[in-house]
């Protein structure tokens, strides 16, 4: 009897010793964690109720300006030259805002160079060059081409027709090579480089008219 009493306790020993030993890692979730995922659970299932999710994941899935490519450029309006930044998707411009490295306006624009990007993508700006006859009521569109060819004949006829070879100073005569019908005006958007070509281009004419937008 006593051996058998003594065997029994030996087995209800083992039992509460195996309860008592702590779960392995993984194996059990507590009260508490148990608790927290549930709550977590109703509230995400509630925001999903509240809020349209396919709407919200196609919104976010293209930002405004992801998959761009930006240039730098200048406003074209007066003679500051501010710089401003383009941002360009499939060849097509969808923003323009202030460079914040630019020298002269760190960014800022005045009222004529944030509606820069409205006058870009008016209704009435022209995108091909147009053409009226003399005598003519109306345009006509041209080609590209066709402008570029127009412009250099009546470039050439009027250089050739006003062209001044030498004048008189005092009894002798001066070569000059010169044409006083042919002047040229550059703008705030052109760089540098393109403001020396533009002389070299006005000296090889043979004018000495070379005017810039801000002094007129």
């Amino acid at each position: 009897m006593d051996a058998h009493k003594s065997q029994s306790n030996k087995v209800l020993e083992e039992i509460r010793t195996d309860n008592t030993e702590a779960p392995r890692e993984g194996s059990r979730v507590s009260r508490r964690e148990w608790f927290r995922t549930a709550a977590g659970g109703w509230a995400s299932l509630g925001l999903a109720s509240l809020v349209d999710m396919p709407t919200l994941r196609s919104s976010i899935q293209e930002l405004k300006l992801s998959k761009i490519n930006e240039f730098t450029t200048s406003c074209n309006f007066c003679s500051c030259g501010c710089g401003m930044v383009a941002s360009v998707r499939d060849d097509k411009l969808i923003a323009m805002e202030g460079d914040y490295d630019h020298i002269v306006n760190r960014g800022s624009l005045c009222v004529k160079g944030i509606s820069m990007f409205a006058t870009h993508t008016s209704p009435n700006r022209l995108a091909t060059p147009r053409y009226r006859a003399p005598g003519s009521d109306h345009w006509e569109e041209i080609t590209w081409e066709n402008a570029v060819e127009r412009v250099a004949q009546k470039i050439r006829k009027t250089r050739d027709t006003t062209w001044i070879a030498t004048e008189k100073l005092g009894e002798a005569e001066v070569p000059v090579n010169r044409t006083d019908a042919i002047a040229f005006m550059g703008g705030a958007q052109n760089t540098n480089e393109e403001c020396c070509l533009f002389q070299k281009a006005a000296r090889l004419l043979g004018t000495a008219f070379v005017e810039h937008q801000a002094r007129l």
